[in-house]
């Protein structure tokens, strides 16, 4: 009789034992998966790179008054433009999988160019029936944004932000392996910081 109500004894000890470490584990798990969803989210809007360009413009508009009579309007415009490349973060689309400790990236959203260009007017000329109202320096200022649209998306600028962005990321990697996890993007298991994001 007492060994049965010893062995009672110790099989309630070792599921009270069990039931604190399976508690304790599970508790673990969720205050890591709120870490890692709260890291995400502080990340934010990121501008991982800058870049300057210049544009000298050439602007004429022609305003037909009688036939073959015309009324110009015309002005040289100095754009030096900043640029910057961003991403916003808070758009990263993502999944954490408590069971298999694993955070699983979807989706990084598509780099942002922002551009804000100061403009310079030399020799503006109005013509007498043509005059510049607002609506030239509008144009005159998305043309050039358009221009210098172009020029960026020549230049290197995107590819050296997204080798920052990459670098900025990869803090996800050290993250989840600091507290033991798996990070995963596009399917694929991120096992050394040099594969972190590599698109597919």
């Amino acid at each position: 009789m007492r060994k049965f109500l010893l062995g009672i004894i110790v099989a309630l000890l070792v599921v009270v034992a069990f039931n604190t470490f399976d508690t304790k584990e599970k508790t673990v798990i969720t205050e890591n998966s709120k870490l890692i969803k709260e890291q995400i989210k502080k990340v934010g809007k990121l501008v991982v790179t800058e870049g300057y360009f210049s544009e000298v413009f050439n602007y004429k508009n022609s305003k037909e008054i009688i036939a073959n009579f015309t009324s110009d309007k015309t002005a040289l415009v100095v754009a030096n433009a900043k640029v910057t490349a961003a991403y916003n973060l808070e758009e990263i689309s993502f999944d954490i999988d408590e069971k298999t400790k694993t955070l699983l990236i979807t989706n990084i959203p598509e780099v942002e160019i922002n551009i804000y260009p100061e403009l310079e007017y030399y020799d503006i000329n109005s013509g007498v029936f043509n005059p510049f109202e607002a609506k030239d320096y509008n144009q005159i200022q998305q043309s050039i944004k358009a221009s210098i649209l172009k020029k960026v998306e020549a230049s290197s600028l995107k590819a050296n932000a997204n080798d920052r962005l990459l670098s900025e990321l990869s803090k996800f990697y050290i993250l989840t392996q600091s507290m033991g996890w798996y990070l995963k993007y596009n399917g694929k298991l991120i096992d050394n910081k040099v594969d972190v994001f590599v698109k597919p």
